[in-house]
């Protein structure tokens, strides 16, 4: 179960770190006529990833319930092929509304496969186990950006290759075979289908008392989401605009750097919240989070040691949250609406993160394609994490609810 949720979720990475890697050649290759803009590819990339965002927030909700009520592992399978599929098809694209409409599809899978993976890992082991199982879930889809970072770093993305890159995308596809082949259904998702069969998910997690801890997940997601999809995922666009054609392999370094220090953050952010509890472990993130990307942003350095040491803290500090998620967001639902609850709590945040990164183009735009001066103003969404999570339960030491 760990395996197939493992490959799953870092695919999933994998696909969502393509577009970063691949946009800027992309959208001046389709408009040539603003070639050199960044203004221009910035809106777009704002736009195309809240659209993006929307669909993941949409495919949370779908395969989260369906999980509820045909099984995670069926449900997960789904959402596998459907996002290996459709990022494939970005090979085809002629335009940015081409972009954005495959991206729309491949997401609503990626969406799903986060919130069905979880629920499948944390019903399947022991509390003890649950923080490094969630650091391992949250690892999995930094293992994938760092893949594509490598490949994007060895084969040089430019206007004239950047379409093959889609057809990597198109591999998840046979590890569905795979997980059909050999993953078994979660018991504890059987048998409380056995005894709630005339129950809707969407129904309790909406109304008391579980509504508060659904509102409570949506904000919580929306902050870390905002800090990710608003400026750390903008990152290769900007290192990439200020290397130009001299060090045209750099914006794939930074992806790896980025995503090396995601996976060591994943891992800790899980561990920081099994021994400090819940509430400490965020308000730390949050607070490093905040420190580092100010640094990151406001530094004015150029591309060398230094900038790749706080591209890599970065990433360690922002994606801890994705560490943490695992770990707290199951112990707020029940096993019977468990993965709506996940799927609802964590993917609407999507929605308040594509405001977020349809704000950050605007703000590239208004700055004459200043992309650090934009991330400097996004990540103090930090702040209101560090207020916001004294109002969650503690969690710590408690089994998931039946």
């Amino acid at each position: 179960m760990l395996s197939a949720a493992f490959l799953g979720w870092m695919f999933d990475g994998f696909e969502m770190g393509l577009f970063p890697i691949v946009a800027r050649p992309a959208l001046m290759d389709m408009f040539a006529s603003n070639a050199g803009s960044d203004e221009f590819v910035g809106q777009w990339m704002g736009w195309i990833t809240a659209v993006f965002l929307v669909g993941a927030a949409l495919g949370g909700f779908l395969f989260g319930a369906l999980g509820d009520r045909i099984g995670r592992v069926k449900a997960m399978s789904w959402s596998i092929l459907l996002y290996s599929l459709c990022t494939g098809m970005g090979y085809v694209a002629q335009s940015p509304w081409d972009l954005a409409g495959y991206r729309f599809l491949a997401s609503l899978g990626m969406g799903g496969e986060w919130s069905l993976g979880v629920a499948l890992v944390m019903e399947s082991w022991p509390e003890r186990w649950r923080p490094m199982m969630a650091g391992i879930i949250g690892a999995a889809a930094n293992v994938g950006f760092l893949l594509v970072g490598a490949i994007g770093r060895t084969w040089q993305v430019s206007q004239d290759n950047w379409r093959w890159m889609w057809l990597v995308g198109i591999a998840p596809a046979l590890l569905v075979l795979l997980i059909r082949l050999f993953v078994p259904e979660s018991q504890k998702w059987q048998s409380a289908r056995e005894n709630n069969r005339d129950h809707s998910p969407i129904r309790e997690i909406m109304t008391p008392p579980l509504l508060w801890h659904t509102l409570l997940a949506i904000c919580l997601s929306s902050i870390a989401l905002i800090g990710t999809w608003g400026s750390v995922q903008w990152i290769p666009l900007w290192v990439d605009q200020m290397t130009g054609d001299h060090l045209p392999g750099a914006k794939g370094e930074a992806t790896m750097l980025s995503g090396a220090g995601a996976i060591v953050g994943c891992l800790g952010g899980a561990l920081m919240g099994g021994k400090l509890g819940r509430r400490w472990a965020f308000f730390f993130l949050c607070l490093g989070s905040l420190l580092v990307c100010g640094f990151l942003f406001r530094g004015g350095l150029a591309y060398g040691n230094w900038l790749k040491t706080l591209i890599f803290l970065a990433g360690m500090t922002t994606a801890a949250f994705y560490g943490w998620f695992p770990l707290y967001l199951p112990e707020l639902f029940p096993t019977r609406s468990r993965a709506t609850g996940q799927g609802i709590g964590y993917n609407a945040g999507r929605f308040l993160a594509a405001m977020g990164a349809i704000a950050s183009g605007q703000l590239v735009a208004l700055f004459g394609g200043d992309y650090a001066r934009m991330g400097s103003v996004i990540t103090l969404v930090y702040l209101v994490g560090m207020l916001v999570i004294w109002l969650a339960p503690e969690t710590r030491g408690k089994p998931l609810p039946n």
